[in-house]
């Protein structure tokens, strides 16, 4: 029995996963099931799971479209192993991962982890791009693993595994917007323990255009509301800097077109930052140039999914029937 069970939900992305289940068959240490489970897809990925059944111990499962986080669920329920590993279908898998990971548990065993993302070398430059915004220091505090962290580390499901235990005890993912962040909040009020293995991080493809990353990030700017009317204390001020970038930057440019010119130095000068950093982490023009848009377009539109929610939410009052909804959807 293999100890890691690899929870894959899919939805419409038969090449990603031709190139998710390539790199595990390049695994080094290959003590692991997958499971991919469609989730009511109509561009169904049976037959790139087929290919791979002689190269890696692989399962596939079709179900009605439901959620990631139903999906999610239906996967363990049918998984064999001891410890449970969460990937997005976008990601690529370093060879050495589950050598990695297996190599931290024995020296310090963890009920929950996460691990960072990262570009890989292929991706294209607006994947790398994307990739710079989600992670740079500058832009998200480092809060999705980065060596310095202006928030305790949270788990997410690109990139995420906890045990058998901890799902006896606290269940599945509830299907929410940000559910990995509900379910690595639930897991640690629980009293398991949590930390991050920076070693065994994933390539991450991401979105392949801003316009799909733009209404991601709105959703994440939302759903953090959402995480707060259900963890009143979950809520740092970390999180609320888009949207204090959002309103500093409309004020700027507003002094700048009504007063003077010279009050827009201020964003000049961060979006100069960004791209000295993003050329410095990539050594790429290109991948620079468009670093620079790419975390505008995080930033203000995680900004205005955070202050529409929480006007409606919090100053309007909207939102209590979804946060009782959303603490009845135990999932499991």
């Amino acid at each position: 029995m293999a100890y890691f069970s690899v929870i894959v939900p899919v939805y419409n992305r038969p090449k990603e996963v031709k190139d998710l289940l390539e790199s595990l068959a390049k695994q080094t240490d290959q003590d692991f099931e997958v499971l991919i489970v469609e989730d009511g897809s109509t561009e169904r990925c049976y037959d790139v799971v087929m290919d791979y059944k002689d190269k890696v111990k692989v399962s596939y499962f079709h179900k009605a479209n439901e959620g990631r986080s139903i999906a999610r669920n239906f996967g363990i329920e049918r998984a064999n192993g001891a410890y449970f590993i969460f990937f997005d279908s976008d990601c690529v898998i370093p060879p050495d991962y589950f050598a990695t990971l297996k190599k931290a548990l024995k020296k310090k065993y963890v009920d929950c982890f996460g691990g960072p993302d990262a570009a890989a070398p292929n991706f294209n430059v607006t994947q790398k791009a994307i990739s710079y915004a989600m992670t740079s220091f500058l832009t998200t505090g480092g809060i999705r693993g980065g060596k310095v962290q202006l928030e305790k580390f949270t788990p997410r499901s690109f990139n995420m595994g906890y045990s058998r235990e901890v799902w006896h005890r606290v269940g599945g993912f509830r299907e929410m917007f940000s559910e990995d962040i509900d379910m690595s909040t639930r897991i640690r009020e629980a009293g398991f323990s949590i930390t991050l293995i920076r070693e065994a991080f994933v390539y991450h493809k991401r979105r392949v255009n801003l316009a799909k990353f733009a209404r991601q990030t709105y959703v994440f700017g939302m759903s953090r509301i959402t995480l707060k009317l259900l963890y009143p204390k979950s809520l740092k001020l970390v999180h609320c800097l888009p949207a204090v970038f959002l309103l500093g930057t409309l004020t700027l440019i507003v002094l700048a077109l009504c007063w003077q010119w010279c009050a827009i130095v201020p964003l000049a000068a961060y979006l100069l930052a960004l791209f000295v950093d993003a050329l410095a982490r990539t050594r790429h023009v290109g991948v620079a140039l468009l670093a620079v848009p790419a975390s505008l377009v995080m930033l203000c539109s995680y900004g205005w999914g955070f202050l529409k929610a929480w006007t409606w939410k919090i100053l309007l009052r909207h939102g209590r029937d979804e946060q009782e909804e959303i603490a009845m959807r135990k999932g499991k």
